[in-house]
């Protein structure tokens, strides 16, 4: 049985960095590399909103789970909520909310909940991809 571990790391502008360590998790939790590559853009875009939108601090923590890894951020300004997942759009007028729908489009479910720490942001990618119909259509959300 494999040896089970978390990572937990601060928010950092050092993108690369996070990047590197959440895919080096995702490899050892075993992603095939289509759900690894995933995994870590979704991450990304869920770290940069938290610098460029949110508080610019907070902590992310992923952890192996039976069927996927899943990876929380926690962003210390709070201001992140569900009804943000929800307006979420590739709408060309729109200034922003790519990023939120980038996350959701990726990955198997992605949820949102208030924290006394902060704004807490879970995403969640199988093992197994999800059945191919990825299209441009707006994705399918889990709310938490």
């Amino acid at each position: 049985m494999p040896l089970e571990f978390e990572l937990r790391c601060p928010i950092s502008a050092d993108l690369g960095l996070i990047r590197d360590m959440v895919r080096l998790h995702g490899q050892y939790c075993g992603l095939p590399e289509r759900r690894l590559e995933d995994l870590v853009l979704a991450t990304n875009e869920a770290v940069t909103n938290v610098l460029d939108h949110g508080g610019k601090a907070g902590v992310l923590t992923a952890r192996g789970l039976p069927d996927g890894v899943m990876v929380q951020v926690l962003d210390v300004a709070g201001l992140l909520t569900r009804t943000h997942l929800a307006e979420a759009s590739l709408d060309q007028t729109a200034s922003h909310g790519y990023g939120l729908w980038v996350i959701q489009y990726l990955c198997d479910a992605v949820t949102v909940e208030r924290t006394d720490e902060g704004s807490l942001l879970t995403l969640y990618v199988r093992h197994d991809p999800r059945p191919p119909a990825r299209s441009g259509a707006r994705p399918q959300r889990v709310g938490g």
